[in-house]
């Protein structure tokens, strides 16, 4: 279900990684998709969330599938600002007006299709956080690296993810990929 390149990628967060993955074809069949679904909104239910949030698109597919199974409200953000140059972490998402009342003093999941630095996420947290709710769980289909996980452990939120993955990324002034004169392959989607 899901197509996985090697090469050398800038990644939404600005950093550069070696793995992109085609997560849009993850949503193609959604009954293929379903059975995980269920099981990352079973992992989450311990958590007593009252709502799912995720970032468009990915997320926000996935966050309404795990919404519908727990029977909870269902919450996407939406990116209002594209990752500028070089800047770590500089693309915001933001939960639509009409919606930011509404999710004030929530228990709320965070999900996501796939984490490898997080960009998405870090940024509807905070977001979330400042509409006053509370992020208390983060989940995903897939996970790649200990980045995230060390960014949840820090939180004390706990992170509930189907898969795992080894990844790397590095910041681009440290990058080993640019050090070696390999140049950046042009993707047509961002963040993944």
């Amino acid at each position: 279900m899901l197509a996985a390149r090697e090469g050398h990628f800038k990644l939404e967060s600005g950093h550069h990684g070696s793995v992109w993955l085609d997560l849009d074809s993850l949503f193609l069949r959604p009954n293929a998709l379903q059975r995980f679904a269920v099981e990352l909104a079973n992992r989450l239910s311990p958590h007593k969330v009252e709502a799912v949030c995720g970032p468009l698109t990915g997320g926000a597919f996935l966050a309404e599938l795990v919404a519908s199974q727990l029977d909870v409200q269902f919450y996407y953000t939406e990116r209002i600002q594209d990752p500028q140059g070089d800047a770590l972490y500089s693309a915001q998402y933001k939960l639509p007006k009409a919606l930011r009342e509404k999710i004030r003093g929530m228990a709320v999941a965070i999900v996501d299709d796939a984490i490898h630095a997080g960009s998405a996420v870090r940024s509807t947290i905070a977001d979330v956080e400042a509409c006053r709710a509370r992020p208390v769980a983060l989940g995903a289909l897939l996970v790649l690296g200990p980045f995230i996980s060390d960014y949840a452990a820090d939180r004390r939120m706990p992170l509930e993810y189907i898969g795992r993955l080894p990844g790397a990324f590095w910041i681009p002034s440290a990058c080993p990929l640019c050090a070696s004169g390999i140049p950046l392959e042009h993707v047509p989607t961002s963040g993944r």
